[in-house]
């Protein structure tokens, strides 16, 4: 099992790292920095809100201490000492609200700048990040494009590697094609196979055909050797020539029997 979930995680491994795009992986991380940024801002804000929130009922009970010590200085100038004790036992009850809230308002004014200095310094890193991210894309598409280049001008890429099978395939078929046919020529001249055709010769006219090829040869040798001794060719000898003028014709005899 331990076997079969190593080759498992390995062969998932080389599929995913074929199938991923450094480009779309650059920029989901950079969509994940936003919603981070985005976050950090959200609770910025919240803590704004709270902060203002403070602020307001610090107001609020600040006004209220003010009020009872207003009203504990009218009752005891009208000498009711008991209201004005009232009055300001009460404004030391706010008091200490007051100072609560002042307390959890220093806090949480706190926290505030803590988090707008982590915002700015984070929207400080996805920017340097940004133009990190378009820099390395446009330097892989620039690699891309030059590996495809170099891959079709080689011959090695998929599309061109399958252009290249082709002329091959097509070379082959045509050297066998010619290399049959001359093998049929030279069967066809040698009488192995017949001519169907009706313009075979038999073997009297081939031997006749290379015998007037030989005299052929011959005389144009006998020329040759003429013409470097300075003399004329030699002519061949005319059908009916000078020996059949010696012989009298059947017409020339039976004048002479006359």
């Amino acid at each position: 099992m331990k076997r079969m979930g190593m080759i498992f995680r390995a062969k998932a491994n080389k599929a995913l790292d074929r199938a991923e795009d450094p480009r779309e992986t650059l920029d989901y991380s950079y969509q994940k920095q936003l919603e981070l940024l985005q976050k950090v801002r959200r609770g910025v804000a919240d803590v704004a809100t709270s902060r203002k929130r403070l602020e307001l009922q610090l107001n609020q009970l600040q006004g209220q201490s003010s009020k009872l010590e207003d009203q504990g200085r009218k009752a005891l100038a009208l000498g009711r000492e008991d209201l004005a004790r009232e009055a300001l036992s009460r404004r030391a009850a706010l008091q200490q609200q007051v100072t609560d809230l002042e307390t959890q308002h220093h806090t949480l004014q706190g926290e505030e700048e803590k988090l707008t200095l982590a915002a700015q310094r984070l929207q400080a890193k996805v920017d340097a990040f940004r133009t990190k991210k378009e820099t390395i894309k446009a330097t892989y598409t620039a690699a891309q494009a030059q590996t495809r280049i170099g891959e079709a001008f080689s011959g090695i890429s998929e599309e061109m590697g399958d252009v290249g099978q082709a002329i091959q395939r097509a070379e082959d078929k045509t050297a066998q094609l010619q290399a049959r046919a001359g093998a049929i020529d030279e069967l066809l001249a040698s009488g192995a196979l017949d001519d169907h055709s009706g313009l075979a010769k038999d073997d009297i006219a081939a031997e006749l055909d290379r015998l007037s090829g030989g005299t052929d040869v011959e005389l144009e040798l006998q020329r040759m050797k003429a013409e470097l001794a300075g003399g004329s060719p030699a002519k061949p000898a005319i059908e009916g020539g000078p020996q059949d003028a010696q012989q009298p014709s059947p017409t020339q005899h039976k004048f002479d029997k006359q």
